[in-house]
């Protein structure tokens, strides 16, 4: 117990770059209102991600995501990135394996995951998140899932798929999993990964990480990126097609992981992984707004049991 609590608590010092947290804003030290904002975000990239399927080929999509989120991060991380250089070259091949696991893997995968497979399917797989993070955990850290987290884990699945299956779990067997499905869980995989390995590095300043990865992360894209212009009609330069760049560079990128990243210092990866099942919460939300769907009786039964898992998940253990 108290071995699982000692990660989180090195992380969040590491992170934060400043020892005392009155220097810090007030909400630096919100894990869970960090979490619900990058839920909020990457529920958004889903629907854009979606929407542009077939208009912006995938590689094209996520290196000039990275490449526009880096342009955006560095004139407030030149700083931080020139004194935090040589904790970074410290650990240059964790910096490196960071961001291509979570910059540009995961996210390549998921928009090609996108043209291949129906927002249903993701969802469901994404709810599988939190179980890949303990997994992860368990073989990296050597860190187990307490019971609460288990039953919080289990408790938000079981609200994700009551929302995702309009209240009918018995509709579960009929979904058919095809190779955007496959896609998808791979990119989770990598994705777990990412997480829990963000608790292993350097002591540098959040815009200095965030700098770092955007900008290696993109350029780890460049030779997918000519070989997918010469293999696929290039993008249109279009105002839908640039609204939806602008969006994924600001919102799920820019914000979302200066938001997860600091979370997860905050609480650990195993207690901040119940925030992937608010993702499809908030996708199913947007639904009703922006594809004018009807609230029913199951959309809040399963709104009510995921916030409940999450909170059980991500609650401090006790000493």
């Amino acid at each position: 117990m108290n071995r699982a609590l000692r990660h989180p608590m090195s992380a969040t010092e590491q992170t934060s770059g400043i020892a005392a947290r009155g220097h810090q804003p007030w909400i630096a030290n919100q894990p869970y209102l960090l979490l619900s904002i990058t839920a909020l975000c990457w529920a958004g990239n889903a629907i854009v991600g979606r929407l542009a399927a077939g208009h912006i080929p995938p590689v094209t999509l996520s290196f000039l995501r990275w490449f526009f989120a880096f342009l955006l991060v560095l004139p407030f991380a030149w700083k931080h990135l020139a004194k935090d250089w040589p904790a970074i070259r410290g650990k240059l091949g964790l910096m490196i394996v960071l961001s291509i696991t979570g910059i540009g893997a995961f996210n390549t995968l998921q928009y090609w995951a996108l043209e291949h497979t129906q927002a249903l399917n993701t969802l469901l797989l994404q709810s599988a998140a939190p179980l890949l993070v303990a997994l992860w955990s368990l073989v990296i850290l050597g860190i187990r899932l307490t019971a609460a987290q288990a039953f919080g884990v289990l408790l938000s699945l079981f609200g994700v798929l009551m929302i995702l299956l309009r209240g009918d779990l018995t509709t579960l067997s009929n979904i058919a999993f095809n190779k955007g499905d496959l896609i998808f869980m791979v990119a989770l995989i990598i994705f777990a990964l990412y997480s829990v390995l963000t608790l292993k590095r350097p002591a540098i300043h959040g815009l200095s990480f965030l700098a770092f990865t955007f900008g290696c992360g993109a350029a780890c894209l460049i030779p997918l990126e000519i070989w997918e212009l010469s293999a696929r009609p290039v993008m249109k330069l279009d105002v839908p097609n640039l609204l939806t760049l602008v969006y994924v560079a600001v919102f799920p990128s820019t914000l979302a992981y200066l938001c997860f990243n600091r979370g997860v210092a905050l609480i650990g990866a195993n207690r901040a992984a119940p925030f992937f099942h608010v993702v499809p919460v908030f996708g199913s939300i947007m639904a009703m707004i922006f594809l004018g769907e009807l609230p029913q009786v199951f959309h809040f039964i399963g709104f009510a049991l995921v916030l409940a898992g999450v909170f059980v998940a991500s609650r401090k253990p006790a000493t």
